[in-house]
Order: C-alpha cells, then structure tokens, then sequence
C-alpha cells in the first residue's frame, strides 16, 4: 500500500482525506492519504521514507521549496508548490493549484481585464500566474503596507467598481470562521463583476455571498480544489 498526506498547519477545513478515501475505494486502489498537520515545512522530512507523494496547503507552499531536489518549470515561474513526488532522487515539486485555477476561470474573459487578488501567499502567485498569462492587469492586496501593490485601505468603492475581478486567496471565510470576509466595499459590487474564492469549505462563503448579493457573478473554490487533486494523482501515479 502506498502512502499520501497533506502537510499543512492547521487542517481541520481540509476535505483532502475524505476525497482521497472515496477515490481510493471507488477506484480499487491500494493506498491512503492522511492529514499530516506540521508547523513548519521541514517536520515532513522524517516522514518522507514511508510517503509516495504529498500535498501543500497554507502556510508551506514557499516554504517547502528549499528542501526540493528539482521542481517543475511552472512552479519556478510562480514560486509554490502545492504537490510534491516522493524519488529516490528526492523530493519533485509541481503546482497543480495553477491546474484548478484555470478550470475554476474557464468562460471568464481574462484579456484586458482589471483584476485583484486578495492574499500574498502561494495560492496567491498560483493566481496571478494564471491572470497574468490570460492578459488581466493584476493587482495584489495585502494587510500590512509594502508587501503587495495596495492594502485593504487603498479599496475605495471608486476603485472596486472600475475592477472586473477579484480573487480571495487568504483563509478569510474558511471553516471554521464562515462569518469572517475580507473588508471590501461589497456595495460597489455589480453584474460586471466576477468573484472567485480559493476558499471551498464552505462552497459559499461569506464573500461571495456578499458578491452575489450585489448582482455579481461567483465562483467558489470546489473546481480548483478538484481539479488540483485530480492533478496530483497525476504525477503521483506517473
């Protein structure tokens, strides 16, 4: 039997066990995939001989690229890696998130658009890859001044209504905190606008319910969370 985890701190809103669990029988397959809470990257070194393959979610998926004997071109030119391949040459990183990104924005007009994403971390440059590559003009918003293009003070109303999309990477809304949102003046919010959530445990959270309160159109982050996982079976099964 093979063994799969997902390193991560903390993981209680993860779904990735119990979706592995079900392929795993429906498919027939000899292996299992468990949640392997650590607080820094390094602690899943040790556990390494035992494991196949592993993913990465917040707040290691920067920081495990230094213990990576080679990653894929695609995660070098976003810098994070969310899925990495157990070899006897040592550990490979790939991005699969980049892989359920482009899903979650298939039908929504990325050239020429104005967009803004929430969140500094990995599923953050994932993100602005992917916008980037489809010819939207990115912006990126963090809490503390310096570290990205705007804080959440620069959102004016005037300056959300001129944006055509925007991106929460951040755990805002996540399990189980579902009241909390990111500060947005949701009532500049319209039609033209298009809200997409990394966040997928809860489909709806708080800020795309309060996107789609204003008329905007939405996208929860179950597609992404899929698509990333499919994606990573992948390169496990390779």
């Amino acid at each position: 039997m093979k063994h799969f985890a997902l390193i991560g701190f903390p993981l209680g809103h993860s779904l990735s066990a119990a979706y592995f669990a079900e392929k795993f029988e429906r498919e027939g397959i000899d292996a299992e995939y468990s949640p392997l809470p650590i607080e820094r990257a390094e602690e899943v070194l040790p556990h390494c001989t035992e494991l196949a393959g592993f993913n990465v979610t917040i707040p290691h998926k920067q920081a495990i690229m230094p213990y990576l004997a080679a990653i894929s071109d695609e995660s070098h030119a976003i810098g994070a890696v969310n899925c990495v391949k157990v070899t006897p040459e040592g550990l490979v990183g790939y991005n699969t998130d980049v892989i359920g990104i482009r899903k979650s924005l298939e039908g929504v007009t990325l050239e020429g658009t104005k967009a803004i994403v929430l969140g500094t971390g990995g599923a953050s440059k994932a993100v602005q890859y992917v916008l980037r590559k489809g010819g939207a003009e990115v912006a990126v918003v963090s809490r503390s001044q310096g570290s990205a293009d705007l804080t959440y003070e620069d959102l004016s109303a005037e300056f959300i209504a001129e944006c055509d999309i925007i991106v929460n990477t951040t755990p805002l809304g996540m399990f189980p905190n579902i009241d909390n949102a990111p500060e947005l003046p949701y009532a500049a919010l319209s039609a033209k606008h298009t809200l997409f959530d990394c966040v997928y445990n809860p489909r709806q959270t708080k800020f795309l319910r309060l996107g789609a309160e204003q008329g905007a159109h939405t996208i929860d982050g179950m597609t992404m969370f899929i698509a990333q996982a499919e994606a990573s079976w992948q390169i496990w099964s390779r």
